[in-house]
């Protein structure tokens, strides 16, 4: 009797652990709520549009590179509205930095690359809902792939870009920031 309880709390210890390992994506410039620093500067906002630290971890096994978007699924055009989205970030990375973002993109990590979001940039475009339409989300997600190159360029539409992601996802996990623009 004493050797099956050995066993079952060995099993419990083996697959409880396991189960705690989850895909987790955190940062520590994001609350619950955006802010001016992350708001977009055009559109009629005047934000300074910069894209937050981002980092994750316990990637699943199998994992060959990184992808991460920013969508607004609020956004009143009925399709939502695509922020950010960069592609070949290398296995080995576990974050970007505060400003990856940028359009020049110096800050991302060698080899990733951002294609066009719906604003018509390469870059991170912060969140500029319209005045009074209420309280938008902005979902952050990053894709553990089981590709090192997704088959995207620079210049492959969202919806495409999506749909290669879709295709090549292992796991994903995201985090939720709401933003709102009132009078």
């Amino acid at each position: 009797m004493k050797r099956i309880s050995l066993i079952i709390g060995a099993l419990f210890l083996l697959f409880g652990s396991a189960e705690a390992q989850t895909f987790t994506l955190k940062s520590n410039d994001l609350g619950g709520q955006g802010t001016k620093k992350q708001e977009f500067n055009g559109f009629g906002c005047d934000g300074h549009n910069l894209s937050p630290q981002l980092s994750w971890s316990n990637a699943p096994s199998g994992t060959k590179s990184f992808a991460l978007t920013v969508y607004d699924p609020d956004a009143p055009t009925g399709s939502g509205f695509w922020h950010w989205l960069v592609f070949n970030i290398p296995a080995n990375e576990q974050q970007l930095v505060t400003g990856a973002g940028s359009l020049d993109g110096k800050l991302l990590p060698a080899g990733a690359i951002q294609s066009i979001t719906d604003y018509g940039i390469k870059g991170f475009g912060g969140p500029c809902p319209p005045l009074n339409h209420g309280p938008h989300r902005y979902i952050f997600t990053v894709y553990a792939l089981k590709t090192d190159q997704p088959g995207v360029n620079a210049d492959t539409n969202p919806a495409i870009a999506g749909f290669n992601l879709w295709a090549n996802t292992i796991e994903k996990a995201s985090i939720v920031m709401y933003y709102e623009r009132k009078k």
